[in-house]
């Protein structure tokens, strides 16, 4: 494969968001590394994707300790694409990692603690070759351990220069509000709550965003297309090829088939837009000025450059959002 030289435009058609109140600009669209890039995949695809993504000006790289399959491989393989075709962009990448789901056996393997926190990230650091990321999210609430704890040895994380900025994870209004008061007082720059927002699921929108708001704290948003079902994919049936045709549990046909006519009807709104159901999904949630960024996955060049088209219509009329409004309930 010949030597990797990124595209002179590439900053030219993304659009950049501000992340709450701090100074970082993140691509309105950033590239999860959650499936597709571990061992189990093709390593020449996953290269393929990442080289494809930063040609379209998607700087926003977002890892875990866990992803692969198998955890940690994810990490491993993009360790390997960052040395031969990216160390020298290193400053043009804003690079996430996580901990707080089952990584390694015994009672320090998961969770919040600071024996776990703290080695999880050596690790994770480790394997992609890199001396800091840019930022250092706590994956999931523990509701067992003391946030502070938790809280703590992100701050400490920060100081220690293992991370640029601190972030959360799936944390409800309330714990957010706590969080961010307690690194307010460690005085530690904390810029991200990434939780899960779609058009079929937005628990967020309660009072999340109110409290990301009051805190000049950024969102960043997953699962935006709920796991496949925003898409065409579904339209006519269930592919036995598809998630929800396997045993997948994160999606299954009864699921799909509760949602179908609302999907349906969404897909009507979104070829009158012009755009495919998908790339609405996407500019839906970016209608937030909280959401800075939304997180896709791709498992192919094509399929991300679909989903960047998202931002080729970011507008809504108001008829178009009551209707969608009526639509989802």
């Amino acid at each position: 494969m010949k030597v990797y030289q990124a595209a002179s435009n590439r900053y030219e058609t993304m659009t950049y968001n501000r992340t709450g109140k701090s100074g970082v600009l993140l691509p309105a669209i950033s590239l999860g590394l959650w499936h597709n890039f571990g061992f189990n995949d093709s390593f020449d695809n996953a290269r393929d994707v990442l080289r494809c993504a930063f040609d379209l000006g998607i700087t926003h790289l977002d890892l875990a300790n866990n992803y692969g399959p198998p955890p940690g491989s994810a990490e491993t393989n993009f360790g390997k694409i960052l040395q031969a075709d990216f160390k020298s962009y290193r400053d043009e990448l804003f690079i996430a990692s996580k901990a707080g789901y089952l990584m390694w056996d015994g009672p320090y393997g998961e969770w919040g603690s600071r024996k776990y926190l703290i080695a999880s990230l050596d690790q994770s650091l480790k394997r992609m070759g890199l001396d800091y990321v840019d930022v250092f999210y706590h994956h999931r609430p523990d509701p067992n351990t003391p946030l502070e704890e938790t809280m703590g040895a992100l701050a400490d994380i920060v100081r220690q220069g293992k991370a640029l900025y601190a972030g959360i994870s799936n944390y409800n209004a309330e714990d957010t509000q706590k969080a961010a008061s307690i690194l307010k007082q460690l005085n530690v720059p904390f810029i991200l709550n990434q939780v899960r927002y779609s058009m079929l699921d937005r628990w967020v929108e309660d009072d999340l965003l109110d409290t990301l708001e009051a805190n000049g704290v950024g969102g960043i948003a997953f699962s935006p297309l709920a796991q496949g079902m925003l898409t065409d994919k579904y339209l006519n049936g269930i592919p036995k090829d598809s998630r929800a045709g396997g045993s997948s549990i994160f999606l299954n046909e009864e699921t799909v088939n509760s949602n179908i006519e609302k999907v349906k009807q969404l897909n009507t709104i979104a070829q009158n837009r012009g755009q495919k159901l998908s790339q609405m999904a996407i500019a839906w949630i970016l209608r937030h000025p909280q959401m800075a960024s939304v997180l896709i996955g791709a498992s192919s060049v094509n399929q991300l450059k679909e989903n960047v088209k998202a931002l080729d219509n970011l507008e809504f009329s108001t008829e178009e959002l009551n209707q969608i409004d009526a639509i989802l309930g």
